[in-house]
């Protein structure tokens, strides 16, 4: 069956495309000589990460505990929780997965880490602990310096915990090719401080985790990382495209879509609203709309309702007709994946399989 011949809104995924943006980061981080951690928040699915750990990832990441649990159920090892965790009975969950897996966590408060080592004491089982540190994102983390040195003295007194290294997330890394390397550059520095303070209280660092998808080019300027955290390499969107960072036909996830009415003029109604394509907008490029339309990129997705997608079609020289079957790259693969259960693999334009997004609305 051919990807247009399928009942839409349906999400696919161009196992070609995923396939080389897979091989190509890997190779990248090789020659960076840097591990790669891939985030799993992208794909949700254990098929994505089990190709990515035969490509020599050195893990795997997630944010919740669902997503660890749906990744060690599968038989996958060595994950990384890069989420400040609060809640005794998502703490308690996470310490029973430990004493099978290896499971490492990133916290940026002895609040944590004293909860942590309650859950984990209470199990017999031990986590490995990452110290988050704010790079400049200004989400999460602690000030480098003295503050990365308290929390990580304070993580090993604690039982059933040990202090691993440190985390931070290159959120800030954003825009042309020349910001992102400029403010890479910036990262750098602060990645300095943190290990500086380290190394004068002479405690030994294994792992510094860092990176994201738009600054995995740049790792090579960061001395000291020894790993990066990318997720949405593996399907790409317009956010990564517009940054220069792929070209869009290395955007591997495409919704299809039918075209279901043109009663009102100057506008086609989509069969893909916010349920399907998400409200996020672009925060990259011309910032406006909500997917790209690979059969008229001059017909912009200009308003979502729940299960209407409204495209502006003056601008366009394209004829819509109902009954048309249709292509969006969306804005934020991320989001996108979660709002579906299942997404179609392709070869060639032809439907070959159906994954289970089996990570899928796990944020607990």
């Amino acid at each position: 069956m051919l990807a247009k011949e399928l009942s839409t809104p349906v999400l696919t995924v161009d196992l070609d495309v995923l396939e080389r943006n897979l091989q190509r980061v890997a190779e990248a981080c090789r020659k960076q000589g840097v591990g790669l951690r891939p985030h799993t928040k992208t794909h949700k699915t254990v098929e994505v990460a089990r190709r990515q750990l035969a490509l020599g990832a050195v893990g795997l990441t997630v944010a919740k505990v669902g997503e660890a649990e749906v990744m060690a159920g599968a038989g996958l090892d060595d994950i990384l929780v890069a989420y400040p965790l609060m809640g005794q009975e998502k703490l308690r969950r996470l310490a029973a997965l430990a004493r099978a897996r290896r499971i490492m966590i990133s916290i940026d408060s002895e609040t944590a880490a004293h909860e942590l080592s309650k859950a984990a004491s209470a199990q017999g089982a031990t986590l490995g602990v990452l110290v988050e540190f704010d790079a400049g994102g200004h989400r999460c983390g602690v000030e480098r310096g003295p503050a990365v040195v308290a929390l990580a003295k304070a993580i090993e007194k604690l039982p059933g915990l040990k202090f691993r290294g440190v985390m931070s997330y290159f959120g800030n890394v954003w825009g042309t090719p020349e910001e992102r390397r400029a403010e890479t550059e910036r990262v750098a520095l602060r990645v300095a401080g943190a290990l500086a303070a380290l190394r004068v209280e002479q405690m030994p660092v294994e792992i510094v985790s860092g990176g994201s998808t738009p600054s995995l080019e740049f790792a090579h300027l960061i001395p000291g990382l020894t790993e990066i955290r990318p997720g949405t390499y593996v399907y790409n969107d317009l956010n990564t495209y517009y940054q220069g960072a792929c070209r869009l036909e290395d955007c591997a996830v495409r919704v299809v879509a039918t075209v279901v009415s043109t009663a009102v003029s100057g506008r086609a109604i989509l069969d893909s609203g916010s349920k399907t394509l998400t409200s996020d907008l672009l925060n990259a490029g011309p910032k406006f709309g909500y997917g790209y339309i690979v059969e008229a990129p001059d017909a912009p997705i200009i308003k979502l309702n729940e299960e209407h997608g409204l495209v502006d079609t003056m601008p366009s020289k394209h004829e819509f007709y109902v009954g048309e079957v249709v292509t969006i790259i969306p804005n934020h693969a991320c989001v996108a994946v979660n709002m579906h259960d299942e997404i179609v693999t392709l070869r060639q334009s032809e439907a070959v399989g159906c994954w289970k997004i089996a990570a899928r609305g796990k944020i607990r």
